[in-house]
C-alpha cells in the first residue's frame, strides 16, 4: 500500500529517507556530514520540500519501508530502508511515482549509485547529458522516462 505522507507520518518517513540516505552516501561523503542527516534534520527536509509542492508518499508492507516524492515530473526521494533493498519496493515506488507525473518524469542520481542507476534503466529512464559536477569526480545525472 503506499500513501500520501500526512503531518503525522513525517517522521517516519524522515527515518526512511535518514536511513537509506546515509547508507547510499556513505562512501561518497564525509562521515560528518553523513552524521548530520538525522532523522530531524530529514524531517525539516521533508516540511520543506512539501512547502514547495512536492507530495511525499510512502509504501507499507506490514510496516514503512520506502518512499518517493513528486513535483510535476520531477522524482525524487527515492529511498527504501536498507534492511528492505532489493526486494522490489523501490520498483513499486518509481512505477507509483511515474503515474503521478505531469509531464516526461525527470530524476537525478549520483553517479556513484550504480543501484539506482540499474533501477531506473531497466524502468526506461536514459541519461538526457545534463549533468552537476561535485567534489572528488562525483556528478549527478539528470535522466528522462522517453
Amino acid at each position: 500500500m503506499i500513501n500520501l505522507v500526512a503531518k503525522s507520518d513525517i517522521i517516519q518517513a524522515a527515518i526512511i529517507h535518514s536511513k537509506s540516505w546515509t547508507e547510499s552516501h556513505k562512501d561518497v561523503c564525509s562521515a560528518e556530514f553523513i552524521a548530520i542527516h538525522t532523522p530531524e534534520r530529514q524531517k525539516s527536509y521533508i516540511e520543506s520540500e512539501m512547502a514547495k509542492g512536492a507530495k511525499f508518499y510512502m509504501l507499507i508492507d506490514k510496516k514503512p519501508v520506502g518512499i518517493v516524492s513528486v513535483n510535476g515530473s520531477l522524482i525524487e526521494n527515492l529511498y527504501v530502508l536498507p534492511s528492505e533493498q532489493n526486494k522490489g519496493y523501490g520498483t513499486q515506488l518509481l512505477l507509483f511515482a511515474i503515474e503521478r507525473c505531469t509531464q516526461s518524469p525527470l530524476l537525478w542520481i549520483l553517479s556513484t549509485n550504480d543501484g539506482a542507476k540499474r533501477l531506473y534503466e531497466r524502468n526506461g529512464f536514459k541519461p538526457t547529458g545534463n549533468v552537476v559536477q561535485h567534489t572528488n569526480g562525483v556528478y549527478e545525472l539528470e535522466l528522462c522516462l522517453r
